[in-house]
């Protein structure tokens, strides 16, 4: 079930989702072989592990360049980011709660919202992410993905038929009410609010695959039928994009890497160790997107903000 090139090793995780990669040193510049090698395995598996690779933000920065340009960290960044690395997003109780507010952290998660692909609000919202683990728990803080070209695939032909034309509003916020918020969260929210039409269908540039463009957290409503179709549309894509045999659930250790394409998987922030008090902090930072396309070829269109582009 492995594949070496020069050393290489992909090893599948799951059926649909998620392979672990070997014989790399993520610190240092690659060969070209290693990067197509990881391209190709993205392009299949969706996601892309890596263990033991111990990175400072200026190494995982200097990685991420390799694939595309890397983005600022988040277009609500504000103050949260390290010193000196503003590409840097650290996923942490305190930095959520620094960068948003108690408020966000109480009605969502303090780790981070339900499933999602990374600020699908955007107009062009980033093509890849890469997550890389500092302090992780002795047990428990998994992180899921699910493959939505697989989950795509797995709907029966009249619904492909149904989805394939529909677009949808994804807007930062609108499913906990952050616009009601008097912290930090709501202030952004309102006075620079982010909001896109998208493809309920989206067409992946670079394979062809139609995915799934739709998620919990972001998707306020499908535009052009009733709210009560809207509800009941997206409330059988979430269920299909949460069938188990489309997902993976990866095991952070120390010094892992996880490196996901954010146009094909979506991925769900763990909750299962916040009633313990572990300590758990992670950094990402997400590369350049295009702005998604639908199956009749019409690309999105931008309801309110700038495209996010290189840092």
């Amino acid at each position: 079930m492995s594949a070496v090139l020069n050393r290489i090793e992909v090893l599948p995780q799951s059926g649909w989702t998620g392979a672990e990669i070997s014989g790399v040193d993520l610190r240092h510049p690659l060969p070209a072989e290693h990067i197509e090698a990881i391209r190709q395995a993205l392009h299949k598996w969706k996601v892309v592990y890596f263990r033991d690779q111990f990175l400072t933000h200026a190494q995982q920065i200097a990685f991420g360049k390799q694939f595309g340009d890397v983005t600022p960290g988040h277009p609500y960044e504000g103050d949260a980011a390290p010193k000196g690395h503003p590409e840097i997003h650290t996923v942490s109780p305190q930095a959520y709660t620094q960068r948003y507010g108690k408020s966000y952290t109480r009605k969502l998660s303090a780790n981070g919202p339900a499933w999602h692909a990374d600020v699908t609000p955007l107009i062009n919202p980033p093509a890849y992410s890469i997550l890389r683990a500092e302090v992780v728990p002795a047990y428990s803080g998994d992180t899921q993905f699910t493959n939505v070209a697989a989950a795509y695939q797995g709907l029966s032909e009249p619904i492909r038929r149904l989805i394939d034309g529909l677009r949808a509003e994804h807007r930062f916020g609108a499913n906990y009410n952050a616009e009601r918020s008097d912290e930090r969260i709501g202030e952004w929210v309102r006075n620079r609010p982010l909001a896109s039409i998208h493809p309920v269908v989206r067409v992946h540039p670079e394979t062809g695959e139609r995915v799934i463009y739709v998620n919990p957290s972001f998707t306020k409503h499908i535009v052009g039928v009733s709210p009560r179709e809207s509800r009941y549309l997206l409330d059988l894509l979430f269920d299909q994009i949460q069938q188990p045999e489309y997902t993976d659930r990866f095991r952070w250790k120390p010094g892992s890497v996880a490196f996901w394409d954010n146009r094909a998987v979506l991925h769900l922030a763990p909750r299962d160790f916040e009633h313990l008090n572990f300590e758990r902090v992670l950094h990402r930072i997400t590369l350049v997107g295009d702005v998604p396309v639908g199956v009749d070829g019409k690309p999105s269109e931008s309801i309110s903000g700038d495209p996010f582009l290189a840092a």
